[in-house]
């Protein structure tokens, strides 16, 4: 599932940028003056001081002070998360350099040129210099896009960055010379989550290696076999060359230039400010079009029944219910649901995705759909297969109403799509049935999602099912049924109109 973390940025005058996050800084950063820091611990003690004044009675029964700090963390959470709106530190570094930019909140990026040889025995990439002088310079980094949540960063293997005098004939020699840049990732941290394997994976992959238009080799730290299989259709749009599994090749790789990390912008995201191009997270869908359409093709040529279900779907709109297949967060009534949608005027396909499934198969079924229904999780990341201009409805549970618009209704909007975020009501949910409408679970979510991630994870995320109200969900239906109507007959309009 998604882990609910929440960056947080303070912004000071236009000068001074204050942050604050779960892990502490790592160093080599450098980029914060001793007033600026003087002055966020001055405003954090102040603001924290506040909260204990509005919530001193929460002491009474025990809160501790991580729990007001987390309280302190939410008042602020409607800040935008900082990327610098500027071009990037080590953009352009000289022959024989190791330039890291630590500035981001998200990831570290670091950027070597010139002699770069692997040696995964000892986590190391080398960069030979012969004007090293003895000053011999050495950067640690972790390869991922998560460097605020300490907790998983600590399972990410780390690299070693060195650079070392040229004139030492005991270093290994190439083994394979590579003619292209490299670039560094890893896919270990929350890799097996489809919402992280898109978030900190592979958008963050096109966002950093797409300017070199294929021609680049993909290092990759923490390797899985499955990994490739399932996402190998998207990486061979971005990259003409095979996948090198970091610490699984001994050999020693030669590059000319590499970059060690990825760059992140938002969630589910391409912000086109900070990419070469002016790239948006169309330009990313439009890669997972690319890398698709071969295997898509097959898999129509392999239904018996293709030409009956085409002319079917191209009379009724087409509504596809991404339903789940663990305890939680099901649509309980969900039969019913299809029922209602049929009678809409919708063909209706229930789709259930396994961890098995194979990600042609799900792309084909959601790129060939008018709408997408599905209950606020991970799974919720399979939008980015829609066509802009469809239809995406979440069906957002109690308690989980900034997670729901922030991973994936803010993102689906940046998408093009017409998003519907469908908040339940508390007879809506089983708990509902479960703890009676006065208790604060029902009647406050916040006050319970305000004890830690661990409350919220147990009652809203692992201990909710849901029962849709039909009668009130007809209307979000019926309006979406007659958006996908009105955009299909302007596409067919304009169609004919270029015939």
């Amino acid at each position: 599932m998604v882990q609910y973390q929440r960056l947080i940025v303070h912004h000071g005058r236009k000068e001074d940028k204050f942050r604050v996050s779960s892990a502490e800084e790592s160093g080599g950063g450098g980029c914060y003056s001793k007033r600026a820091k003087q002055k966020f611990r001055c405003l954090l003690f102040l603001s924290i001081l506040s909260c204990c004044f509005v919530m001193s009675p929460y002491y009474l029964f025990g809160f501790s002070t991580l729990s007001l700090l987390d309280s302190f963390r939410r008042e602020i959470e409607a800040l935008s998360s900082y990327e610098p709106f500027l071009t990037p530190l080590c953009s352009e570094i000289s022959n024989g350099t190791i330039c890291c930019d630590r500035t981001g909140l998200r990831s570290d990026i670091c950027v070597m040129k010139g002699d770069i040889r692997t040696n995964s025995a000892s986590s190391s990439i080398f960069l030979f210099s012969s004007s090293t002088k003895n000053n011999t310079k050495r950067e640690k980094i972790k390869p991922y896009t998560r460097k605020w949540e300490t907790s998983v960063m600590d399972t990410v293997q780390e690299l070693n960055l060195i650079t070392k005098d040229s004139n030492n004939s005991s270093d290994r020699a190439c083994d394979v010379y590579h003619d292209v840049p490299a670039v560094f990732f890893s896919t270990g941290g929350y890799t097996g989550n489809v919402y992280h394997e898109f978030n900190d994976g592979i958008i963050p992959l096109f966002i950093t290696s797409q300017h070199y238009n294929k021609k680049v080799v993909f290092v990759i730290v923490e390797y899985h076999d499955w990994w490739e299989m399932k996402y190998g259709d998207i990486v061979s749009q971005l990259s003409d060359y095979p996948l090198v599994d970091f610490s699984g090749d001994a050999r020693t790789h030669c590059f000319k230039e590499a970059t060690v990390g990825l760059r992140i912008h938002d969630e589910l995201t391409v912000n086109s400010s900070l990419v070469t191009g002016n790239r948006t997270i169309v330009d990313f869908r439009n890669v997972l079009d690319r890398g698709y359409s071969h295997r898509i093709q097959s898999l129509i040529q392999e239904e018996t029944e293709a030409n009956v279900t085409a002319l079917d779907f191209k009379k009724k709109p087409k509504l596809v219910i991404l339903s789940r297949n663990g305890s939680s967060r099901a649509i309980l009534n969900e039969n019913l649901l299809v029922e209602l949608a049929e009678e809409t005027g919708f063909n209706v396909e229930v789709l259930k995705p396994q961890k098995t499934t194979e990600m042609a198969r799900i792309y084909r079924s959601l790129n060939t759909s008018d709408v997408m229904i599905g209950v606020h999780g991970a799974a919720m990341t399979h939008f980015l297969f829609l066509k802009p201009k469809t239809v995406f409805i979440q069906i957002i549970p109690l308690g989980t109403d900034w997670a729901a618009e922030t991973y994936y209704g803010e993102p689906a909007k940046k998408l093009g799509l017409k998003y519907i975020g469908y908040k339940i009501a508390p007879k809506e949910s089983s708990l509902y049935e479960e703890y009676g409408k006065d208790d604060p679970i029902i009647r406050d979510p916040d006050s319970l999602n305000d004890k830690g991630w661990e409350y919220t994870k147990k009652i809203y995320l692992q201990g909710q099912n849901v029962k849709l109200d039909l009668k009130r969900f007809r209307e979000t239906l019926t309006r979406s049924y007659d958006f996908s109507v009105r955009r299909r007959f302007r596409e067919d309009y304009l169609l004919h109109r270029e015939d």
